[in-house]
């Protein structure tokens, strides 16, 4: 869901929502965009109590190349939580030459994320802890999980202030219609992967009517029971990794060939590895937090292989890429935290899914971003504002939903169940690897830009191999 991972309250009108509107862009050239503009737009952070003060939302836009065809503005949010939509845009990401031709494609940073102010800031350190163990087996375990939870976030809500308390995908999705206000739009259209598909179909729900095309790919189904939404996830990645694997074993590409993945791969995460990134033994959760995240890229295969081929040695490649190590993970545990509560109630809840989980995934039970969000919130110190409900979609034109069959972060369940409170919304499915069809198919990619220009989904059942 980092890629690049539901309207039940009441939003406040549009009109509670005082948008600076930044229509004066400032040019921000990169080497890869050298026509790229930034702005802002100025929020609440809370919409109820507007004395709260604002939050300022960071903007880049890059404008339409065919200006006498232009269709409007294309938002991008690349998931998370806590990706930076501002420089997935300014530093070459959209590629394709029909959207950059017919769009303003325009990448914002949420609430709270990266170029946004306040930032969410924690403490350096990250709110991972190899000394507490994310699957504890005792009740002096769980408690000292719980606690230190506690302390990640309350230290989190001193360096970041009231915003911490409002960073939820709700509050996030009404300040995209500010963001819409600000550009001048009567309707947006929309590419979100990953997280950026509960955004997106945040933002649906709440104002269907500002909506003129939306791609949600990677698709997160916001109102699943969190045990079931941890227990499918974890399969999901057992799943690409075992693929991985059978192809690692009889594949000359792969560092490892010829041997027994999985069994070199358990031997490797059950022992930890010295990696000279972190100066000590990485441990198994780290290792294999490391391995999801090259699974997250089909062609990323090679590259896993010697990582893991590496790690014999020397595991720092496998530990560059863990999401306890991002820069970013402070974010992506509040944001989460607020949409995301852990479901355990204490350890013997926790052990009883913990348990089913190691069942389905036999190998990679020790890191999988539902388990995180529900071990790694357990004990978080604000209220979720935002926790699992549906996202139901009424009166939106037709939306395009993206799944895959082997998808390691959002299984193709989550696709079918979000396109399902989706009314009119078609399922576009993937037969290939990897995280998200943006990322991994070709075929995707081209539904998705011919709906985004065109408005018209693909035929019902499209299948993508």
């Amino acid at each position: 869901m980092k890629l690049i991972a539901a309207a039940v309250l009441l939003f406040l009108p549009l009109l509670a929502v005082p948008a600076s509107a930044s229509t004066t862009w400032t040019p921000c050239p990169t080497s890869q965009e050298p026509t790229a503009e930034c702005g802002f737009v100025d929020v609440p952070i809370d919409r109820a109590h507007p004395e709260s003060g604002t939050t300022r939302l960071a903007m880049v836009r890059l404008p339409a190349t065919d200006r006498a065809h232009r269709i409007g503005s294309l938002l991008i949010n690349p998931g998370g939580p806590g990706g930076s939509g501002v420089g997935y845009t300014q530093f070459g990401a959209i590629t394709d030459p029909v959207l950059r031709q017919r769009f303003d494609v325009v990448g914002f940073d949420p609430r709270g994320v990266w170029f946004s102010k306040p930032t969410i800031t924690c403490d350096p350190a990250q709110p991972a802890d190899p000394s507490v163990s994310r699957f504890p087996s005792t009740a002096t375990e769980f408690t000292a999980l719980v606690e230190h939870n506690r302390a990640v976030g309350e230290t989190c809500l001193a360096k970041t202030g009231p915003l911490l308390g409002h960073v939820d995908t709700l509050s996030a999705a009404e300040d995209v219609d500010a963001i819409r206000v600000a550009l001048g739009e009567q309707r947006i259209s929309w590419l979100g992967v990953s997280y950026g598909t509960e955004f997106g179909a945040a933002y649906a729900a709440a104002h269907p009517d500002h909506v003129r095309t939306m791609v949600l790919d990677g698709a997160i189904d916001h109102g699943r029971p969190p045990r079931q939404s941890i227990v499918e996830e974890a399969a999901a990645t057992e799943d690409s990794l075992v693929r991985f694997a059978s192809w690692c074993r009889t594949s000359t590409e792969c560092a490892l060939h010829g041997q027994d993945v999985l069994a070199y791969y358990d031997n490797l995460v059950a022992h930890g590895a010295w990696s000279s990134g972190l100066g000590r033994v990485a441990d198994g959760e780290e290792l294999s937090s490391g391995v999801y995240g090259y699974l997250y890229v089909r062609d990323q295969w090679p590259a896993l292989g010697q990582a893991l081929a590496a790690a014999s040695t020397d595991a720092a490649q496998l530990t560059s890429a863990a999401q306890f190590f991002s820069p970013s993970y402070g974010m992506y545990r509040a944001i989460g935290c607020q949409d995301f509560p852990s479901p355990f109630t204490g350890i013997a809840d926790l052990r009883t899914t913990a348990a089913v989980v190691k069942t389905v995934a036999p190998h990679s039970w020790r890191y999988s971003e539902w388990w995180d969000f529900a071990s790694g919130c357990a004990g978080w110190p604000l209220p979720a504002r935002n926790p699992p409900r549906p996202d139901r979609v009424h009166g939106a034109p037709p939306i395009l939903v993206v799944g895959g069959a082997h998808d390691p972060a959002t299984p193709l369940a989550w696709a079918r169940g979000l396109a399902g409170d989706v009314d009119g919304s078609v399922l576009l499915t993937r037969l290939d690897d990897g995280h998200t069809g943006l990322l991994n198919s070709a075929c995707a990619r081209a539904a998705e830009t011919k709906y985004l220009v065109s408005g018209l989904t693909p035929p019902r059942g499209t299948i993508c191999r």
